[in-house]
């Protein structure tokens, strides 16, 4: 409900706001929100460099059965035009390929979705539809137990893991959408330079071999291509041998205790 006292006090909103900042940073009053019974925030443009679509807030407020007002607080808030910094986003998710440096550690979760215990589904997952629930005693008896008998690797990639990683493959730069495999004469199916692999990611990707290649040692689809295929030939051209140079002709000839030397045609 508007309380009609604290809605009408602006020049005490302003003589507060002055209180606390210049007056050459405050412009005029924009309007007024009301919070709660008989406390409102009056709105003041703000002229201060660098802020430019924020406002100043005052906000007032008036106990009952009394005529005079309080201050509440006084602040510097973002208008619907103002510039703010973009929304936080938690380091884990900012992270990109790329952005490790050596020496830098990034954990991964024990319920990651791309990763099962081995033990569970094998360490080359073929068959989807795997669900394991393992509490944190179990998940660390898992490790446990995998490092007493030397099993290796505690976990491995499960079906979700290695389809985001196909999926990650095939839309980047190694895969068929690329400006340098659109370009391209033939595809990676047809290059003596493609590696195959193994595992189901084995039947659509491979790794490139050719050191000339910009892929060389990276994952490429088999419908990627470059112009360093293997098969790609280069048409020849038989020409002619140029003709001699135009000029005077030298002829060489020894003397006795001299080293060779020439000499022009009918001169000395």
């Amino acid at each position: 409900m508007n309380d009609a006292v604290t809605a009408a006090a602006v020049d005490q909103a302003r003589a507060a706001l002055l209180e606390e900042v210049p007056a050459e940073d405050v412009g005029d009053h924009l309007g007024r929100r009301v919070e709660a019974a008989r406390v409102v925030t009056h709105l003041f443009a703000c002229h201060r460099k660098g802020y430019v679509g924020w406002q100043w807030a005052v906000t007032l407020t008036r106990a009952t059965r009394q005529k005079k007002v309080t201050v509440v607080e006084v602040a510097l808030l973002p208008g619907p035009d103002a510039i703010v910094a973009p929304a936080w986003v938690p380091y884990r998710e900012r992270i990109k390929p790329g952005d490790l440096s050596p020496g830098d550690l990034l954990p991964v979760a024990d319920d990651d979705p791309r990763l099962v215990p081995t033990y569970s589904f094998g360490d080359d997952p073929v068959e989807a539809g795997v669900d394991v629930q393992l509490d944190s005693a179990a998940k660390a008896q898992v490790r446990q137990v995998a490092k007493d008998l030397g099993l290796g690797r505690v976990r491995t990639l499960s079906p979700e893991g290695r389809d985001a990683a196909a999926q990650r493959w095939y839309d980047g730069d190694g895969g068929p959408d690329s400006a340098l495999a659109r370009s391209a004469p033939e595809a990676c199916s047809s290059c003596g330079f493609l590696v195959r692999i193994s595992g189901p990611l084995g039947l659509l990707f491979g790794v490139c071999a050719n050191g000339d290649a910009n892929d060389d040692g990276r994952v490429v689809s088999f419908d990627h291509g470059c112009g360093a295929h293997s098969e790609v030939r280069l048409t020849k051209r038989h020409t002619s041998p140029p003709p001699a140079p135009a000029g005077r002709r030298h002829r060489l000839r020894r003397r006795p205790g001299h080293v060779l030397s020439g000499r022009s045609a009918g001169g000395r």
